[in-house]
C-alpha cells in the first residue's frame, strides 16, 4: 500500500489569506498546506479520502490519472467542496465515480448540489452513491474498509481503516468500542490542530496520548493549523515514532 498526503492543512490551509504570522510566512515548503485529503493505492486501486476545494490542484500536482474510488469523512466544505472536479474522470473513463458515504452525508451533498443529483443534464459531475456507516465494513473491488466513527465536537463522522493503515481526520473523541477497530494498526493518521485544547479538534498533546493509548507504532498528524507554528519547530516536540505529515508525503505500508 502507498499512501500520498495530498493535503494536510485545515479548512483555511497554509499560508492564510493576510496572516503574517511565522507559520505563514514561512519560506519551508513543508509549511505550505492545502486542505486535507490522501491518495491510497492498493490492489492497483486507487482511492481518495475527501475532495475539497484543493481537489483540482492536488490531482494535476500528483499526477494521479486514474480514481477508483472517494470516501468521504464527512460533510464540511473543507472535506467536499471539488466535488465538481471530478468530471474529468467521468469524460475519460466514461464512468460514474463512486462515492462512499452516509446517508447524512448524501443528504447534504444532494441539497449543495441539486444541479448533480436532480438537473442532470449533459456535462454534470458523474456520481454513483454507496451508503456506509460504522455498523459494518465494506469493499471497493477485493479491499477491506472498516469505516470508524469518530466524533467532530458533537458531530459524528467516519475514518477508515484499510488493512494495517488508519485514517482519522477533524478528530477530538472516539468511543470505546470504535477505538477497538485500531487495534493493530502499524500506521495511524490522526488530525492535531494546534497546541492549545479546542472544541471540535484534538490538540497536538491530545493526539500523542490517543496515538499512545491505542498503540500504533508508526504516526503522522495531519490537518495542521498555522496556530501550530511551524513543521520543523513542531516536529522536535514529538516522539520519534510520531511525525507531522506534509503535502506530497509519501509513505508505504
Amino acid at each position: 500500500m502507498k499512501v500520498t498526503f495530498l493535503g494536510t492543512g485545515t479548512s483555511q490551509g497554509i499560508p492564510v489569506i493576510g496572516c503574517n504570522c511565522k507559520a505563514c510566512l514561512s519560506e519551508d515548503p513543508k509549511d505550505n498546506r492545502l486542505r486535507v485529503s490522501v491518495q491510497i493505492e492498493i490492489n492497483d486501486k486507487i482511492i481518495i479520502i475527501d475532495v475539497g476545494p484543493d481537489f483540482r490542484q492536488q490531482m494535476l500536482k500528483e499526477g494521479t490519472k486514474r480514481i477508483d474510488a472517494i470516501l468521504i469523512t464527512h460533510e464540511h466544505s473543507d472535506h467536499v467542496a471539488g466535488i465538481d472536479d471530478i468530471r474529468p474522470y467521468n469524460f475519460m473513463y466514461g464512468m460514474e465515480m463512486p462515492f462512499y458515504t452516509t446517508a447524512n452525508v448524501q443528504k447534504v451533498l444532494i441539497q449543495k448540489h441539486p444541479y448533480i443529483f436532480e438537473a442532470k443534464y449533459p456535462g454534470v459531475p458523474r456520481i454513483k452513491l454507496h451508503t456506509i456507516s460504522k455498523a459494518r465494513k465494506f469493499k471497493i473491488a477485493d479491499i477491506s474498509v472498516i469505516p470508524v466513527e469518530i466524533f467532530h465536537g458533537k458531530l459524528a463522522i467516519l475514518g477508515f481503516r484499510i488493512g494495517d493503515f488508519a485514517y482519522l481526520t477533524d478528530f477530538k473523541t472516539i468511543d470505546d468500542k470504535e477505538a477497538i477497530k485500531l487495534k493493530g494498526t502499524k500506521v495511524l493518521v490522526v488530525s492535531a490542530l494546534q497546541h492549545k485544547k479546542h472544541h471540535s479538534h484534538s490538540s497536538l498533546q491530545e493526539s500523542v496520548d490517543f496515538v499512545n493509548k491505542i498503540g500504533a507504532p508508526k504516526a503522522y498528524f495531519t490537518h495542521i493549523s498555522h496556530k501550530m507554528g511551524s513543521h520543523k519547530e513542531t516536529e522536535k516536540l514529538l516522539p520519534k515514532h510520531i511525525r507531522i505529515a506534509h503535502d506530497g508525503l509519501t509513505i508505504k505500508i
